[in-house]
């Protein structure tokens, strides 16, 4: 099982009340909930192997250096004001100061965690299905890991609808049903029908819809320009001049959009544990932070 971590406590800071706060009145809201996250995870799916991976980089230069607008929008100079919608990534400043104690409960705790300079978490969970030996559930509010989707190799994707209680299985039926591709062809749909939240622009006038209907027809993003070479395919004159205006977005884009399946992860024991890595340093974590129940259930869940 491998966690999308950042996605996770983003939600959990949404869905558990502010008021839930240490002894010194720090905000711990989104500590407690990703530990009520993680205790829910191994309870209802008994994972072998559980790695918590990180956003080393959020916005790694590379993928800018290709698309200068990637995720440009959510740079700013001051922290951006609070707000309830669980799905947008800007972060409140009483999440951010949250992460270093969720990397010492979690390291604490011996649960593995993998950031790699230069990467995003999405790339270290691309990289780490490659890798796997066997099923891999993939837990993540982010669509765009649909694309890793391989009914073949039993790679699934559980997307949270609420919490992590009610989670969407995401398998290739579920992709063909929904948006008529496979997982390799949902990273072709989400480049042509482009993402405002990573400041991804899309192809104009190609939607969801729209795109999922090109694919259908073409095969995928190469068998599409391929048509626009061919005055004899059926794309519309508008959908023609459209792609082809593109061709600078769509020659850069793949490298973005796509997962990095060759990321340098370092060589840790994934294997969930049973007892804590550092007793005396959770302990001392669970008095500072008042982690109270939340950490007492995830301890049992992994002793039982």
């Amino acid at each position: 099982m491998l966690l999308d971590t950042a996605s996770l406590y983003f939600r959990a800071y949404f869905g558990v009340p502010d008021s839930v706060k240490a002894p010194d009145g720090t905000p711990v809201n989104a500590v407690r909930g990703l530990l009520e996250f993680i205790t829910r995870l191994v309870l209802d799916h008994r994972p072998d192997d559980l790695v918590a991976c990180m956003d080393a980089d959020w916005r790694p230069q590379w993928r800018v250096d290709l698309i200068p607008s990637y995720k440009a929008h959510r740079v700013a100079e001051e922290a951006p004001a609070e707000t309830d919608d669980p799905d947008t990534e800007e972060i409140p400043d009483t999440l951010s100061p949250q992460v270093p104690i969720i990397e010492d409960v979690l390291d604490a705790l011996g649960i593995a965690r993998i950031g790699v300079a230069g990467y995003e978490a999405d790339d270290v969970i691309g990289t780490l299905t490659g890798l796997a030996p066997g099923p891999v559930d993939i837990v993540t509010g982010d669509r765009d890991l649909f694309q890793l989707v391989d009914d073949a190799r039993a790679i699934r994707v559980l997307y949270p609808l609420r919490g992590v209680g009610t989670l969407q299985i995401t398998d290739e039926a579920l992709l063909r049903e929904k948006y008529a591709v496979d997982g390799p062809g949902y990273a072709d749909l989400a480049l042509l029908r482009g993402d405002p939240s990573d400041g991804l622009p899309g192809v104009p006038g190609i939607g969801e819809k729209t795109a999922a209907k090109l694919l259908a027809e073409y095969g995928d993003l190469a068998g599409i320009m391929a048509a626009v070479d061919d005055r004899t395919s059926k794309l519309t004159p508008t959908q023609r001049r459209r792609l082809d205006e593109s061709r600078p977005y769509i020659a850069v884009a793949p490298k973005v959009v796509k997962v990095a399946g060759d990321v340098p992860v370092p060589e840790v024991d994934h294997t969930l544990p049973r007892e804590p890595h550092d007793p005396a340093a959770l302990d001392e974590l669970a008095e500072r932070w008042g982690l109270g129940g939340s950490l007492r259930r995830l301890l049992s869940i992994l002793q039982g």
